[in-house]
C-alpha cells in the first residue's frame, strides 16, 4: 500500500471514530497537507456537495453559505489553514440542495501530529432544521424527521399519499388524569395506529398530539377505510393502563404526485385538510383534493408558488385598500387593506383562494407582518390627507398565537410612525381556533397601547355574545351576508337591528360591509349604523388608484 493509501485509510479511521459520537450531525473531516476531505453522506445528500470525498471542500463549501455569512467564514478558514487559529465555533445559513437556507452550527477543531503540526481538521456541522428525528415520548420519527424524509421523497420522485391524524380531546385527559397518564396516552395511541396502518407506510409524531403517516402503497379511499375503522375503536374500545379511555380524532391527507413542489406545500395540504375535519367535518376523513376542487394540481403548483413569493421577501404580494366611510357624512373614515397575489403564469390571486391553506403554513406570521408594515407606510401617507385616517388591518389566528406579536406590532408602529390610534386590527372569524380567554388579554394589551381592535364578521360562526362580554372592542363588523338582501329582508333588517343594538350596549361602533347602492344606505341609517364599505363607495383598489381616491373624495 502507498504512502497515500496510507494516509487516506487513517482519515477514514479518524472520520469514523467523529461519526460514532456525531450522531445526529454531519462529520467533515480535512487533511490540512493537500486540502482532501471527507463529509457525511448525509451532508452531501442534503446540500448536494459533488461527493464524499473533496479537495478544497471549504471554497466548495463556502458557496453553500449565504452570502451575508460567507465573509466571516472564509475568514475563518484562511486563520485555520494558516495556523493562526486552533479551530473554530460558528452559526451561519447554509443553502440545502433544495435551494432553502437553513440554519447551521459548526463546531471544528485542529488535530496535531506527534510534532506538534497541524495534520487534521474535523469537527461536525447541526443543522438546526432537522434536529431531533426521534420523538422522545412514543420513540417513532419526529417532525423533523417527516420532514426530511418528505424532501427525501421529492428527490427520488417517489409519489406518496400523506396523511395526518390527531387526537382532537387531549385536553381532557390530562386535566383528569395528569400528564404522566397523558403520555401513556400517547404511546398507546401511537402504538395503535401503527397497529392499524400496519405495513402501509411510515409513522411520524409531529407536535402536539398529531401524527402523520406517508405511504407509497395506499390509495385515499383505502385511508378513508382504514380512517374510520379506527376512529371507531379508538371512540369505543380504547384502553390505557386498564382503563377505558374514548378519543375523539379528526385526519386528512392528500396526494403528493408532483416532484417540483416544495414539501413544506404538501405539508400545509395535508394541514389544511386535517384542520377541515377537525373544525368543519366533526372528525370525518378530509381529502385535500375534495376540498379545494377538481383541479387540484394546479391548486397545489399555486400555493407552492405563493409560499416561495413569501420566502423571496413577499415578492408577488400587495395591498388593495376599500374605504371606510362615516355613514351620516360619506366623508372617508378610514380603509381595510386587503392582500393580493399575481404572477406571470397565475394572474392576480384573491386570498379567499390561498389564505385559508397558507395559515396552516409556519411562514404565514412572515407574510402577516409584511401585510402590516406595508399597510401602516400606506397609512401614514394617506394621514397627509386625512390626518385621521385609520387603517383596518385583518389579524389571523397563527399570528395571535406567535409569542411577542404585541410587541411586535408596537415595533412596527414605532419603525413607521404611525400613531397607534390610526390602526384598527381586524379578528376575523377563523380566530374562533384561539382560546378567548387568551385573546382578551392580547385585545387587552393592544388597547391600553392605544391600538383599536374590530370583531369582523359579527355573527358569523366565532363572534358571538359570549365573545364580546369576554372583551372590549372598539367596532363590530356585520357581515355582507346580512346586508345584502336588507332592502327586501325583513329577518336581515331585523339581524342588523340586533347586531347593532347588541354593539350599543356595549359601547362599540358598528360597520355594515357590503353596501352596494344608496337604498342600501338608507335601510342601514335606519339602525344606527356609524361606517360603511362596500362597492357603493368603490371596490377594493390598490395604492395609487386609492390616492386618486382621496384626492376627489376630501
Amino acid at each position: 500500500m502507498n504512502d497515500i493509501n496510507v494516509e487516506n485509510s487513517r482519515l477514514d479511521e479518524v472520520f469514523d471514530a467523529f461519526s460514532i459520537i456525531a450522531e445526529g450531525s454531519y462529520v467533515y473531516l480535512c487533511r490540512i497537507e493537500d486540502d482532501y476531505s471527507r463529509w457525511s453522506k448525509k451532508a452531501v445528500d442534503y446540500f448536494g456537495l459533488p461527493s464524499e470525498y473533496m479537495t478544497g471542500a471549504g471554497e466548495i463549501w463556502a458557496e453553500h453559505i449565504h452570502p451575508d455569512d460567507r465573509e466571516n467564514y472564509i475568514r475563518s478558514i484562511e486563520s485555520i489553514f494558516n495556523g493562526s487559529a486552533s479551530g473554530h465555533d460558528m452559526q451561519y445559513r447554509a443553502r440545502g440542495a433544495d435551494g432553502q437556507y437553513v440554519v447551521c452550527t459548526c463546531r471544528g477543531v485542529i488535530m496535531r501530529d506527534e510534532n506538534g503540526t497541524p495534520k487534521y481538521f474535523g469537527g461536525v456541522i447541526r443543522n438546526h432544521s432537522n434536529l431531533s428525528y426521534i420523538d422522545v415520548v412514543t420513540g417513532v420519527r419526529s417532525l423533523y424527521g417527516f420532514l426530511d424524509d418528505l424532501k427525501g421523497m421529492m428527490y427520488s420522485a417517489d409519489d406518496a399519499l400523506i396523511l395526518m391524524v390527531g387526537i382532537t380531546s387531549f385536553s381532557n385527559i390530562n386535566d383528569i388524569y395528569g400528564y404522566k397518564f397523558g403520555n401513556r396516552t400517547l404511546q398507546s395511541f401511537c402504538s395503535k395506529l401503527h397497529d392499524f396502518f400496519m405495513n402501509r407506510g411510515a409513522l411520524y409524531r409531529m407536535d402536539g398530539t398529531r401524527f402523520a403517516i406517508i405511504s407509497h402503497d395506499m390509495t385515499a379511499n383505502e385511508a378513508m377505510e382504514i380512517y374510520n375503522r379506527f376512529r371507531s375503536y379508538i371512540s369505543r374500545s380504547f384502553t390505557v393502563d386498564g382503563q377505558k379511555i374514548s378519543l375523539s380524532i379528526s385526519g386528512g391527507a392528500v396526494h403528493a404526485a408532483s416532484f417540483d413542489i416544495d414539501p413544506e406545500t404538501y405539508y400545509s395540504c395535508v394541514r389544511y385538510a386535517y384542520y377541515e375535519s377537525k373544525h368543519n367535518k366533526l372528525g370525518d376523513f378530509v381529502i385535500f383534493e375534495n376540498v379545494v376542487g377538481s383541479d387540484n394540481r394546479r391548486k397545489i403548483e399555486r400555493l407552492n408558488a405563493i409560499r416561495n413569493s413569501v420566502t423571496d421577501n413577499c415578492e408577488g404580494f400587495f395591498l388593495c385598500y376599500q374605504p371606510i366611510v362615516d355613514a351620516v357624512t360619506e366623508k372617508v373614515y378610514g380603509a381595510e387593506a386587503l392582500i393580493r397575489w399575481k404572477n406571470d403564469k397565475y394572474g392576480i390571486v384573491p386570498p379567499m383562494e390561498f389564505i385559508n391553506m397558507l395559515e396552516q403554513d409556519a411562514l404565514f406570521p412572515e407574510l402577516g407582518r409584511w401585510i402590516l408594515k406595508t399597510a401602516l407606510i400606506a397609512a401614514n401617507k394617506f394621514r397627509e390627507y386625512i390626518p385621521t385616517f385609520v387603517m383596518n388591518v385583518n389579524l389571523s389566528y397563527t399570528q395571535l398565537e406567535q409569542e411577542g406579536f404585541v410587541g411586535d406590532v408596537l415595533q412596527l408602529l414605532e419603525e413607521t410612525g404611525l400613531p397607534p390610534e390610526n390602526l384598527c386590527l381586524e379578528i376575523t372569524e377563523r380566530c374562533r381556533l384561539l382560546d378567548v380567554n387568551m385573546l382578551a388579554g392580547i385585545v387587552t394589551l393592544l388597547r391600553q397601547k392605544g391600538i383599536k381592535v374590530a370583531i369582523d364578521d359579527f355573527a358569523t360562526g366565532f363572534s358571538s355574545l359570549g365573545v364580546i362580554r369576554a372583551f372590549t372592542v372598539d367596532t363590530i363588523k356585520i357581515d355582507r351576508s346580512f346586508v345584502k338582501d336588507i332592502e327586501k329582508s325583513e329577518a336581515d333588517r331585523i339581524t342588523v337591528r340586533f347586531i347593532s343594538e347588541v354593539a350599543t350596549g356595549f359601547n362599540a361602533d358598528v360597520c355594515a360591509e357590503g353596501v352596494e347602492n344608496s337604498n342600501m344606505r338608507e335601510w342601514l341609517n335606519k339602525y344606527n349604523i356609524s361606517k360603511l364599505q362596500g362597492y357603493h363607495y368603490s371596490k377594493p383598489i390598490e395604492y395609487e388608484q386609492f390616492i386618486e381616491y382621496l384626492e376627489n373624495n376630501i
